[in-house]
């Protein structure tokens, strides 16, 4: 009887928060579910044809050849060829190069540097969470698309201009989430432990509180990545992204608004390629969101 308690005892003083928390755990549940499995591998493919965009083109993607303009698709041209005569279906996977390059780009720095802000706030309180909190409210009165056409306007058109404007559009994002989770986290009895011990400030961040978080950055990752990608393509069809002959989905659905009564496909195609990578990580990040929530683990 004594051992039976002495066991319920041991198993009821291990931290739930910890063993949620391992890695592995959190992995294997995320890979049971359906929606991460589907879009994952969805995501994986449309990576894979990014990377072997040279390789697996037929054609060139900004070679023009002007008596095969405006075809139909068929089997010369899988899915057409556009008003300059250049394959539909080549400048296709040559722009998911660029859409996934920027948006990848944009994510990182925007969790980077949401990460370090919202951390901060979170833990140290006081004069630097206003000041860095504020500033995050201040970005986020803004509409990302607005915002980004002003400062893309003012800046000038280029691929390093788009990447740092739509990184630092979505810092808010980041910051916001893990400013409250970092609140909640700071508060725990191990940090409590840790400070009381002597552990510095770094130390405490690194080794308590920010691997407590890692995965709603992750979940933030995967769900905004979506997003650069959208706003990437939004600002492209505006003529303040990605510039021609470069392949890009937003600039290939702005050349083809001319020619929608004749050639409805140059469109659909692109259009098509964005909603599909859009709507992946969107599932990727729900089902992510899903498998990580501790109220959902048993």
């Amino acid at each position: 009887m004594a051992d039976h308690l002495m066991g319920e005892r041991k198993e009821g003083s291990k931290p739930e928060g910890r063993r949620q928390g391992t890695g592995w755990f959190l992995i294997l549940r995320a890979l049971s579910t359906r929606s991460v499995r589907m879009s994952g591998g969805l995501l994986l493919i449309i990576a894979c044809v990014a990377i072997l965009a040279p390789l697996i083109s037929p054609h060139d993607p900004i070679r023009m050849t002007p008596r095969d303009r405006l075809k139909p698709p068929g089997m010369g041209y899988l899915l057409g060829t556009d008003e300059f005569g250049r394959d539909v279906l080549s400048r296709i996977l040559w722009g998911a190069r660029i859409s996934l390059a920027v948006g990848g780009t944009a994510v990182i720095l925007a969790a980077v540097g949401g990460v370090i802000l919202g951390a901060m706030a979170g833990y140290f309180g006081g004069v630097i969470d206003s000041l860095v909190m504020r500033t995050m409210d201040v970005i986020l009165c803004f509409p990302p698309i607005l915002l980004g056409i002003a400062v893309v306007g003012f800046a000038g058109k280029s691929l390093v201009n788009l990447v740092l404007v739509l990184g630092v559009l979505f810092i808010p994002r980041f910051a916001r989430v893990i400013y409250s989770s970092v609140q909640s986290v700071k508060r725990n009895p191990y940090v409590e432990a840790s400070r009381a011990s002597g552990g510095t400030h770094f130390h405490i961040m690194f080794h308590h509180v920010l691997p407590n978080v890692f995965a709603i950055i992750i979940i933030q990752i995967t769900l905004n990545f979506g997003f650069m990608i959208l706003l990437e393509a939004g600002l492209s069809f505006l003529g303040l992204g990605t510039q021609p002959p470069t392949p890009s989905w937003g600039t290939m659905i702005a050349s083809a608004r001319d020619y929608m009564e004749i050639a409805p496909f140059l469109v659909i195609w692109p259009s098509l390629a964005v909603a599909i990578t859009v709507l992946a990580f969107n599932l990727l990040g729900d089902g992510l969101r899903d498998a990580f929530d501790p109220r959902l683990i048993q």
